[in-house]
């Protein structure tokens, strides 16, 4: 059996001739001999009538050209039960169609997390999104354990509720500013807020 990579054939069992011995072998001519390399897990080739073969390490296998209800995907990394989506590549883009995108995560009740999880050493560091209810949220965790909500959105009312402190860095009156606008003056120590036309201390 023979296949066709761009440029390379992927031997099948029963290779003859100039690939005899080479069965499973990527072949290449560099223009003055035949140079054979392993295949790697999961390389792809397509035969001479254009159907798809994986190398699953041991065999050319025919592939499932349905992409419907796949079990799941991997690109550079192995998939299990959980995530069945798996990519390792230094980045990942998602791009629109002549409009905008969107990425969707949705959740089955109101109970169930849909959320971001950013890792460090697949130890989770902070967490985004709708943990548990329906309100919006920020978690941190120094170790991947103990986590501290940081900020929390009412999916009801919008009222923003804070976790913990808020840290303003002192500095001088913004040169543009509108009403509401709120800083925290270096000079005098007073938070101070804009009505719209003058600024204020709040102490």
């Amino acid at each position: 059996m023979q296949l066709h990579l761009s440029g390379v054939d992927a031997l099948g069992f029963g290779a003859q001739g100039a690939w005899a011995g080479q069965d499973g072998r990527l072949a290449r001519w560099d223009g003055t001999a035949w140079v054979f390399v392993p295949a790697a897990a999961g390389r792809m080739a397509s035969t001479p009538s254009g159907r798809v073969r994986i190398f699953d390490g041991a065999l050319w296998r025919l592939a499932d050209t349905d992409l419907q209800n796949l079990d799941g995907v991997r690109i550079g990394a192995a998939l299990d039960a959980v995530n069945r989506l798996a990519v390792a590549a230094e980045a990942t883009l998602l791009s629109h169609a002549e409009a905008g995108h969107q990425l969707k995560i949705n959740k089955a009740a109101a109970t169930d997390t849909a959320s971001l999880l950013f890792q460090s050493g697949w130890s989770g560091r902070a967490e985004i999104g709708l943990a548990g209810g329906d309100d919006w949220s920020i978690k941190v965790s120094p170790d991947g354990a103990a986590w501290t909500e940081a900020l929390r959105v009412d999916a009801a009312t919008a009222k923003v509720t804070l976790g913990t402190a808020l840290h303003l860095t002192p500095g001088s009156a913004p040169a543009s500013a509108a009403a509401g606008d709120l800083y925290f003056d270096a000079a005098t120590s007073k938070l101070r807020c804009h009505d719209g036309t003058v600024w204020h201390d709040l102490f």
